[in-house]
C-alpha cells in the first residue's frame, strides 16, 4: 500500500521559489521530504492541559513539559469566552456545534470558575500540609494552564496545522494552531503558499 509503481519519464525541477517539484504522470508534486525536514522551529507554548494532550498526540516533534511534580501550580485556568460556549448537535464523528444563549453561557463560566477556585484551594491545602506535589496535583482540572517547549521541523510542522487548524478541529487548539502556522508563513514564505496551494496537506 501506497507504492505506486511507474516507468515513465520523471522530470525533477527547481522553482523560482527554490521549491523541488516532481512531474509525474502530468501533475506536479512535492519531491519527497527531505527540504521540509532538516530544519527547525522552536515553541514555548502556554495553553490549558486539555489542549496540550490533544497537542502531544502528534507525536512528529520532541516535547519539554513545565511539571507540577517539582514546580508549584498556578492559578490559571482556562474560561471560555461567553461566546465559545457551545452545545454539541448530532451524532459523534458527525456532530456540530451551535450556540448557547447569554444566560446559560455566564452560568457555565460562573461555575467553572467556581470549581477552579475550590480545586486550587484543595491543591494548596494538601501541599501546606505536606503532601507531596505529585499528588496534590491530582485535584487540578484539565483547564489548568500548563507550558512545553516544541521543536518541530516545516513538514510536522505543516501536518500538525493540517489537522489542527482544520474546521474540524477542537475550537481551542485551533486558534494555537492558527497562530503556528504565522509563524511559518513569516519565516519559510515560499514553503507556506505551496502549503496552501497544496490544500494545506503536509509533503
Amino acid at each position: 500500500m501506497g507504492i505506486e509503481n511507474y516507468d515513465g519519464i520523471l522530470q525533477c525541477l527547481e522553482v523560482p521559489s527554490h521549491n523541488l517539484y516532481v512531474r509525474r504522470n502530468g501533475y506536479a508534486v512535492w519531491s519527497g521530504n527531505t527540504p521540509f525536514e532538516h530544519n527547525s522551529f522552536r515553541f514555548h507554548i502556554r495553553c490549558p492541559l486539555f489542549v496540550a494532550r490533544e497537542w502531544m498526540r502528534h507525536r512528529v516533534g520532541s516535547f519539554n513539559e513545565f511539571s507540577m511534580r517539582y514546580a508549584k501550580a498556578t492559578e490559571d485556568f482556562y474560561v471560555p469566552e461567553r461566546e465559545d460556549v457551545r452545545s454539541q448537535v448530532g451524532k459523534p464523528g458527525a456532530y456540530s456545534f451551535e450556540p448557547v444563549d447569554d444566560e446559560l453561557a455566564e452560568r457555565t463560566r460562573d461555575e467553572l470558575r467556581e470549581v477552579y477556585d475550590h480545586a486550587f484551594a484543595t491543591y494548596e491545602r494538601l501541599v501546606e500540609a505536606g503532601v507531596a506535589r505529585e499528588l496534590a496535583r491530582l485535584a487540578m482540572p484539565v483547564a489548568a494552564y500548563t507550558e512545553f517547549y516544541w521543536t518541530v521541523n516545516a513538514r510536522s510542522l505543516m501536518n500538525f496545522v493540517s489537522l489542527r487548524a482544520a474546521e474540524t478541529a477542537q475550537r481551542e487548539i485551533r486558534r494555537y494552531a492558527e497562530a503556528v502556522e504565522a509563524f511559518l508563513a513569516d519565516k519559510m514564505p515560499s514553503t507556506h503558499a505551496a502549503f496552501v496551494a497544496n490544500e494545506r496537506v503536509a509533503p
